[in-house]
């Protein structure tokens, strides 16, 4: 009798599903000083993540910036699995893993609809490489929307950057920055509004509402509203983690991320657009703070300098970088986006 009972006992044991107890899930996010996508969309959403899935989950959720770790090293942090969950940012980490600027590179996007060609062509290999190199899954992709460009100094065109010193995230973007005259000085997005009010860079890129929430127009005077890149940013989950939930469980969570992602996207849209407003004192401004920044008119000539960029200047410079370290880069990104713009 004793060992029909511990022979029970044993196989109602290994019978339970191994997922049957509560996961924690340790979530790096955006920093808190990008402001209302990381506020009202992220957060929230790892708060009550539990609940969006369905799933027996415990969240510990920190944003970037109150834990001491740098953007640059993201994608290092998620392999390690030191966090679960990370927001990446896709320009502060090509430097890990060039693949992932081929989502944004300087003059692929210069509109929202662009940019989700972009994503649906190209998702799917930044996906791979995640998953071969740095053990993480790609669960999703937004963008904080076009950056453009502040300046303190009064500017009217792309060429009056000559010999100015200006902030930027990324190879690429420093690239076109010094192409057209100007210094490239990277810089991390807390440090920018600083920098700018000492005059240690003269001008900077970022997005409007960002720059809102940040306070750039306190220390700038002009925005030229033309559009660079529109600053990727996606969702990973460590591969560990990931296989510890069941097939079914990992459909509720794509699903979860899906309906974030797509959330994201059209707020980032309504953001750009009243932030643009509140930057320069028009109106209805209703999201973001008025400020009263000096809007420079986009010209046809800078149009064309940034739409011309992909070729002639941002694709070739990220294939030459991103081929040394995985052979297949370029060949790729021509397979799919290159394909879809007619490159």
């Amino acid at each position: 009798m004793h060992k029909i009972v511990a022979t029970f006992v044993v196989a109602a044991f290994m019978a339970g599903p191994a997922y049957a107890e509560t996961i924690d899930l340790k979530v790096l996010g955006q920093p808190a000083s990008t402001g209302l996508i990381q506020k009202n969309s992220e957060q929230p959403f790892f708060e009550n993540f539990a609940k969006k899935t369905g799933l027996d989950v415990s969240v510990n959720f920190q944003p970037l910036d109150v834990t001491g770790i740098k953007d640059t090293e993201e994608l290092r942090i998620l392999k390690g699995g030191l966090f679960d969950i990370v927001s990446l940012r896709f320009s502060q980490v090509s430097r890990d893993e060039p693949t992932v600027l081929g989502l944004d590179l300087v003059g692929l996007n210069p509109t929202y609809a662009d940019a989700k060609t972009s994503v649906d062509a190209y998702k799917s290999v930044v996906d791979k490489r995640l998953q071969e190199k740095f053990n993480a899954k790609l669960l999703g992709v937004w963008p904080f929307g076009p950056q453009v460009l502040f300046c303190k100094p009064e500017i009217k065109q792309l060429s009056d950057l000559k010999g100015y010193k200006v902030r930027v995230y990324d190879q690429n973007l420093a690239k076109f920055i010094a192409s057209v005259g100007g210094i490239p000085v990277p810089l991390g997005f807390s440090e920018v509004q600083q920098a700018l009010a000492r005059g240690v860079v003269d001008c900077a890129v970022t997005g409007p509402s960002s720059a809102n929430s940040s306070g750039w127009p306190e220390v700038t005077t002009h925005v030229l509203p033309i559009a660079f890149q529109v600053a990727m940013n996606g969702y990973a989950i460590n591969l560990d983690t990931w296989n510890k939930f069941s097939p079914d469980q990992q459909t509720k969570i794509e699903a979860a991320f899906d309906g974030l992602t797509k959330e994201i996207w059209s707020y980032s849209e309504e953001l750009f657009d009243d932030a643009m407003r509140c930057n320069v004192g028009k109106k209805p401004c209703e999201l973001n703070k008025p400020y009263n920044l000096v809007e420079v008119p986009i010209s046809d000539g800078d149009l064309v300098i940034v739409k011309n960029a992909v070729k002639e200047l941002s694709f070739p410079d990220w294939a030459e970088i991103c081929d040394k370290t995985n052979p297949d880069c370029s060949a790729d990104w021509k397979a799919t986006v290159g394909a879809k713009i007619g490159m």
